[in-house]
């Protein structure tokens, strides 16, 4: 990938990016090689989670649970026990020494996202310390405890990571990211000088992958075939729309704590929604992914941009990408695969750039609210000094 011409700090070398998304089927991870601006990917590897590891986490993120100090720690170091090996899998299948690699950029896994709460928070687990010293590599993480420290939301943060990697300087463009959630970036050309905006769009896959291992024992469902199956219900939809999130301007962000399992059960619990198809009602929640995705597009498309750009697990929902172009037409809906960047592993790529940057000690433009619009993302875990910077250079350009 080549990013559009900038002027600033710049740090060169490899560098890896964890995540588990809302959606946790796996850990992504994505080793990266990082030359001034631009960026080239070396190799990716998805790692699931050890089956009763998953079923805890996913027991840990109802909003009814109440962990207790012991629980909570405990998760805390067998996840970043498990983002560990996911990078040592990494290294090993790309035949790369971790005494090479300057960093890595660990989102972490979600627990809750609240930032708006009373006391606002968001909560990542996957201890940094344990991957720092698994590995013997300064690990980057806690992205998100400072942009709500200064009022953001924290979240989403891969917006600056879109505009470097997938910004032009002619033309506008438009890029979703289809996870749990859904989250937007709407990149202006860079000529114009005009202000990036991300947020999230609401549900993405959490929904549909809920309702399918309900009904289905399915962690998702394929190609989005099942919803392709059966006819969107348009009273469910609009009893779906009308949740005050969609609402709510921008910046705002959501997560699984809002939409998941027992919120839409709650919603079908009403008499007007008894005895509806399974089937049905998976389509009316791709349906909820697509029109919420249209909204936040708005009046924008097609007068704006050409060209929606999706990556995530969405990328790979045929009926969804289908819908989308459906919806959006003349609008021309494609992965990002079209820009070079692999529509699985954005993210994880986004948080080996945003290690890189803090490393660089470079400050991030932010679209969550956040009253500085640009800060430095990011705790960094040192494991010796010799391994802080082990191979890297570092310029600085004005």
């Amino acid at each position: 990938m080549s990013a559009p011409s900038r002027a600033r700090s710049s740090l060169h070398g490899l560098f890896l990016g964890l995540i588990s998304g809302t959606s946790m089927d796996g850990i992504d991870a994505a080793l990266v090689d990082i030359d001034g601006d631009r960026i080239h990917t070396i190799g990716s590897l998805t790692t699931a989670y050890p089956a009763t590891l998953r079923h805890r986490l996913f027991a840990a993120i109802l909003p009814t649970t109440r962990l207790s100090v012991h629980e909570f720690a405990t998760l805390d170091i067998e996840v970043g026990q498990a983002f560990a090996s996911s990078a040592t899998a990494l290294l090993a299948a790309a035949h790369i020494p971790a005494a090479r690699v300057i960093a890595i950029g660990s989102h972490g896994q979600t627990l809750r996202h609240a930032p708006q709460a009373a006391v606002p928070y968001s909560m990542q687990i996957g201890s940094a310390a344990t991957i720092a010293a698994r590995l013997g590599i300064t690990t980057v993480a806690d992205f998100r405890a400072l942009d709500i420290a200064y009022g953001g939301h924290g979240a989403p943060l891969v917006p600056a990571f879109h505009a470097w990697t997938m910004g032009s300087r002619t033309a506008n463009r438009a890029v979703v990211n289809i996870g749990g959630i859904a989250n937007i970036t709407l990149l202006p050309a860079a000529s114009t000088n005009a202000p990036l905006t991300g947020y999230d769009t609401g549900p993405g896959n959490c929904l549909m992958d809920a309702w399918c291992a309900h009904k289905r024992a399915q962690s998702y469902d394929l190609d989005g075939r099942w919803a392709a199956s059966g006819t969107p219900i348009p009273a469910l939809l609009a009893a779906l729309l009308a949740d005050p999130y969609y609402l709510a301007p921008p910046p705002k962000s959501t997560g699984r704590e809002v939409f998941n399992l027992g919120y839409l059960e709650r919603l079908l619990g009403r008499a007007e929604f008894t005895g509806l198809a399974a089937a049905d009602i998976q389509a009316t929640l791709a349906e909820l992914t697509v029109a919420t995705i249209v909204a936040a597009l708005g009046s924008l498309a097609p007068h704006w941009t050409d060209t929606l750009y999706v990556c995530g697990g969405g990328a790979r929902n045929a009926h969804l990408m289908q819908r989308l172009q459906q919806r959006l037409a003349p609008l021309n809906v494609t992965s990002t695969a079209t820009l070079g960047v692999d529509p699985d592993m954005v993210e994880a790529c986004a948080f080996a750039w945003l290690a890189a940057m803090r490393l660089a000690d470079q400050a991030v433009r932010m679209t969550t609210g956040v009253q500085q619009r640009a800060i430095k993302l990011g705790a960094i875990y040192a494991p010796t000094a010799a391994a802080t910077l082990a191979g890297a250079e570092i310029s600085i350009r004005d």
